[in-house]
């Protein structure tokens, strides 16, 4: 695999990994004993940092990255393993 290709794999996992790490560690308004700003939705973070999300979404796309490259060069799971209607071999005897 050429590394450009690798590098683009791990931006779609980080960009995966967005939607993995967003939901944790966020405190509202109600939880941190602050008051609420008017309009402010009750679910809204109190203080968010982008930079802490930022960096556990690179942590845990490249973790991902990690095991999809070590997968693609080791061949752990394959498209065949994971063929539960058996189109694979209806394929090779057509």
């Amino acid at each position: 695999m050429r590394w450009t290709s690798a590098l683009a794999i791990w931006f779609l996992f980080c960009a995966l990994s967005v939607f993995f790490v967003l939901p944790f560690g966020v405190r509202t308004a109600e939880e941190a004993g602050a008051e609420r700003v008017p309009g402010q939705a009750e679910s809204a973070p109190h203080d968010f940092r982008p930079g802490r999300t930022a960096l556990r979404v690179v942590i845990v796309g490249s973790i991902l990255w990690g095991l999809f490259m070590l997968n693609y060069r080791y061949g752990w799971i394959t498209p065949q393993m994971l063929d539960v209607l058996d189109t694979w071999n209806d394929a090779a005897t057509a």
